[in-house]
């Protein structure tokens, strides 16, 4: 019984790897024909519109649900759309925002949220990552915000998944600003940060509106920003 479904397993792993393969074929057959000129352009460059952090999670497709084209998003992935306070661990994510703020000099930086977070199930129930320790010690960066919501929020268990995201972005947000990079040109008006959380099932996305302390959904009335005042405006 254990061979067959050793056997099966092998055949759905090779299958799913084809079909990877297949679809960077159709690319080179058929998409990058059509697009030559640009990827010949983004050979030598880039110049991003936006810095993207977002969450691992396959069902969230930064370019899809923005319609970007390959060079307009510098995208930075991670469990829970985490961003560490700077300073605790300089890894990947610090690395990128240093690198896309002062080298590819973005104006914006969207921290993005979506409906159904696995990570954000695992912080409620932190028993899942027994077996996970990196994981779990990855996520303490959103304990913040499991916090600020057990002791403000009187909301029913369905919609404490839907509260805790949200605040997970507005605590990424407030890490966000730690880094001297984000904060400097923040001070002077050259970058301006956003919190989205994305619904997976309705496509909606919703934007933190930091002078009204909530998140509101784009295209109602202008859009939410979370930027503070810039201190220093440039000339």
């Amino acid at each position: 019984m254990s061979n067959e479904h050793d056997k099966l397993g092998s055949e759905s792993a090779e299958e799913a790897l084809r079909t990877i393969v297949e679809g960077f074929q159709r690319f080179r057959d058929e998409v990058f024909p059509q697009q030559e000129e640009l990827f010949k352009k983004l050979a030598h460059e880039q110049k991003p519109r936006a810095m993207f952090i977002t969450c691992a999670d396959s069902r969230i497709v930064p370019e899809l649900i923005t319609q970007s084209s390959p060079g307009d998003l510098f995208v930075t992935r991670n469990v829970g759309n985490v961003v560490p306070p700077y300073g605790q661990m300089n890894g990947g994510v610090s690395t990128a925002i240093e690198f896309a703020v002062m080298a590819l000099g973005v104006h914006h930086i969207i921290i993005c949220g979506h409906s159904d977070c696995g990570a954000m199930k695992a912080v409620l129930d932190p028993q899942t990552l027994e077996r996970m320790p990196t994981v779990k010690a990855w996520l303490r960066h959103a304990e913040v915000a499991k916090i600020v919501v057990q002791e403000n929020c009187g909301c029913a268990n369905h919609e404490t998944l839907e509260v805790l995201t949200e605040e997970n972005v507005v605590a990424q947000l407030d890490h966000l600003r730690t880094h001297p990079s984000v904060a400097a040109r923040l001070a002077s008006g050259q970058l301006f940060i956003h919190g989205w959380v994305y619904d997976i099932e309705t496509s909606v996305i919703k934007a933190y509106d930091a002078e009204q302390g909530r998140f509101r959904p784009i295209g109602d009335g202008p859009l939410p920003m979370a930027t503070p005042r810039p201190r220093y405006l440039s000339e």
